[in-house]
């Protein structure tokens, strides 16, 4: 069976902590290998709330496998054929957002793996073959393998729901969406809430008891960041292409304005 490397999934099966980028505003295809240099484990592509489309999402998926950073595609709730549009472009992951109940889950591992645990129809000429044929079989049980299912956590429904989707087989990782939960909540930007504090655990506690992978997102302060994480998440967002760009290069004009020598 031809091999298909995911090297988050395989960071995550080692035992270790995951770390990824959002991208969300940069196009070219550079970003893939950029990220890879910085030291990112993952493209976090955002199909959700960026205005990319899946032909650039596609595009970057496909330099991110060359790359050797894997390739995670984010789609608005439930565009379930956009998702394995993605899947078919390249993508090794999906992140489905605002999934509230099992039955959501249920729906999304329908849509994206192979039978006989989903109902994903077979194309061809996959990227992560780097289009070679490849026999049917091999092909759906590699790709299966090879592709991480991941929803997110966002409601006090979810959370209050996060044993049951934890359960359901086929989805490999819960995501926690903490911003937009801090706004169902009523506490927008409380990132350090003690809300948001027993959700982490509750999202972890539900993985460990059912072999998921628990995920962080939004939470990008070093300050909550250390503490968080060591709550025993083992995916997280580091932050977003635009915000680490405008904040070093915010740090740097600033740096060298420092410099100037009064006349």
């Amino acid at each position: 069976m031809p091999a298909i490397d995911n090297p988050t999934k395989r960071i995550l099966a080692s035992g270790g902590l995951s770390v990824g980028i959002g991208v969300r505003s940069l196009r070219g295809i550079e970003v893939a290998r950029a990220m890879k240099t910085a030291g990112f484990d993952f493209l976090f592509i955002d199909l959700e709330h960026g205005t990319t489309s899946i032909e650039t999402a596609s595009a970057i998926s496909i330099a991110a496998l060359d790359a050797g950073i894997t390739p995670i595609v984010r789609v608005p709730h439930m565009e379930l054929k956009m998702a394995s549009r993605c899947l078919d472009g390249g993508a090794l992951g999906i992140v489905v957002p605002h999934v509230d109940t099992p039955e959501e889950a249920e729906a999304v591992v329908a849509a994206l793996r192979f039978p006989p645990m989903g109902r994903r129809s077979i194309g061809g000429g996959y990227p992560q073959f780097g289009f070679a044929p490849v026999p049917a079989m091999e092909a759906v049980t590699a790709l299966n393998e090879a592709t991480l299912v991941i929803v997110m956590i966002e409601t006090p429904t979810a959370v209050a729901n996060v044993e049951k989707i934890a359960a359901v087989p086929g989805i490999d990782g819960l995501l926690l969406g903490t911003n937009d939960l801090c706004l169902e909540l009523g506490i927008p930007g409380k990132l350090d809430s003690p809300q948001i504090v027993a959700a982490i655990d509750a999202v972890v506690g539900a993985c460990r008891k059912h072999g998921k992978w628990p995920a962080l997102g939004g939470v990008y302060s070093r300050e909550l960041l250390q503490p968080y994480l060591a709550r025993g998440m083992r995916m997280a967002l580091a932050g977003n292409d635009l915000a680490l760009f405008i904040s070093a290069a915010s740090a740097q004009a600033a740096f060298v304005r420092s410099c100037a020598i009064d006349k």
